[in-house]
Formats: C-alpha cells, sequence, structure tokens
C-alpha cells in the first residue's frame, strides 16, 4: 500500500514526470506491475483459504468475513493500480506533445532570430550605402580625359555628364571622411557643394580640403570632382 502511494505522490506532483529521467519512468511502470501480481497472487491464496474454510466441517465465520474484507481491499487497489497506470501512460503523452511543443517554439525562435539578423544586416548594408560617396581629384586635362567634365558650347564646362567615369572615383564613407588631401598648391571644387560646409586649406606644401559639415556638404550630391594645378 505504501508502495502505491509512493506511486501516487510521483504521478500527481507537477513536474515531477518531466524531471524523472527515462530509467526512473520504466522503474514505476515496472512497480505498478508488479504490484498487481502481487494482488493477484493475495487474490489466489484467498481464494483457496477461503475454499479450504468452506470445505472443512467447522466453519470460521469471523475468518471468511476477513477474507472477504481482504478481498475487498485487494479490488480497490487493483483499480487503483489500474488507475495509475492510466494516468502515467496520460502523463507520457503529455510530456511528448510538451517536448513537441518546446521543438516547435525552439525552431520559432532560430528563425525569428536568423530574420532578426537578416534584417540587421539588410539595414546596416543600406545604411553604408546611404553613406557612401565618391570624389575624383584630377587636373583639368586628367578630368577630359574621363569624361568627368567636358567642355561644350560657349567653352561652358560641364560637369559629370552622362557617360563620365566612374572607376576614376575614389569611393569612401561620408561618416569618416573628412580631410582629403588634394597633393597640390592650387584646387578647386567644381561639383555643387555649399561653400560654408567645407574649406580648402594649405598644410605644409600642399592644399586639404576639411568638411566641416558632413550632412550639408553631401546633400546636393554623393559626388565630389576637385580640379588641381
Amino acid at each position: 500500500m505504501n508502495q502505491i502511494k509512493d506511486i501516487e505522490h510521483i504521478i500527481a506532483t507537477p513536474g515531477a514526470l518531466t524531471d524523472e529521467s527515462s530509467s526512473r519512468k520504466t522503474q514505476l511502470r515496472n512497480d505498478m506491475v508488479a504490484i498487481r501480481e502481487a494482488l493477484q497472487q493475495r487474490r489466489e491464496r484467498l481464494a483457496q483459504l477461503e475454499a479450504k474454510l468452506k470445505e472443512s466441517n467447522g466453519s470460521n465465520a469471523t475468518l471468511l468475513k476477513t477474507i472477504d474484507n481482504l478481498k475487498g481491499q485487494i479490488a480497490e487497489q487493483e483499480t487503483e493500480i489500474a488507475t495509475l497506470t492510466n494516468q502515467l501512460s496520460a502523463a507520457h503523452v503529455e510530456i511528448a506533445a510538451l517536448g513537441a511543443r518546446v521543438d516547435s517554439l525552439s525552431t520559432t525562435v532560430t528563425e525569428v532570430t536568423t530574420e532578426r539578423e537578416e534584417a540587421r544586416q539588410q539595414a546596416t548594408e543600406l545604411t553604408d550605402e546611404l553613406n557612401t560617396c565618391f570624389f575624383a581629384i584630377g587636373t583639368k586635362g586628367e578630368l577630359q580625359q574621363h569624361q568627368i567634365i567636358k567642355t561644350g558650347f560657349l567653352r561652358k564646362t560641364k560637369i559629370l555628364p552622362g557617360d563620365f567615369e566612374r572607376t576614376y572615383f575614389t569611393q569612401a564613407d561620408k561618416r569618416s571622411l573628412v580631410n582629403i588631401p588634394l597633393h597640390s598648391k592650387k584646387a578647386k571644387v567644381l561639383t555643387n557643394q555649399p561653400a560654408d560646409s567645407y574649406e580648402i586649406v594649405e598644410e605644409g606644401n600642399q592644399k586639404i580640403l576639411k568638411i566641416k559639415d558632413a550632412a550639408k556638404f553631401w546633400s546636393i550630391s554623393n559626388f565630389l570632382v576637385i580640379q588641381v594645378d
């Protein structure tokens, strides 16, 4: 009876079966089988004892009543074991369902994490793309050679015509580009960067273009053309 109570406690305790090892669950099933077998053996012995008492010349009413009580207890215990067996089976089904749910949630978390990383990567790439700028430095002849400037009607200079050579430009990041060495004593900006967003200063024997306000400097175009002599 105590063994049945122990099994009842394990099954009724929230999370107990989930935490039990596989070998412990197997042991519980084995214990219930052993209890059923023991109850069957007791039932058979009581039946034999009852038969002998009835066959004897002098029947013992008290003993027969005790046997009936014991048979009732055995029947109750067998019913209880059957109920516990069903509960254990149901618990295994529930645990399996919970395991499947956990696996499904783990898969979902992995998918969401992957999607979040992909979105973060795309955002980073887009941000980098939006902050990409290009600059070209050259003499008038070099800029003309690479189709970056053209002299048109009335000798008017056209900056960045449709067929200009993009490979001549240096790619940079607006967020980190502050100083552009010009390697020349004379230089002028040909593109339409706002005049108050930069300055050309002399350091040593050369000019350097210093960007003072990057957002304003690149607000009109992502391309910068500087002519040096």
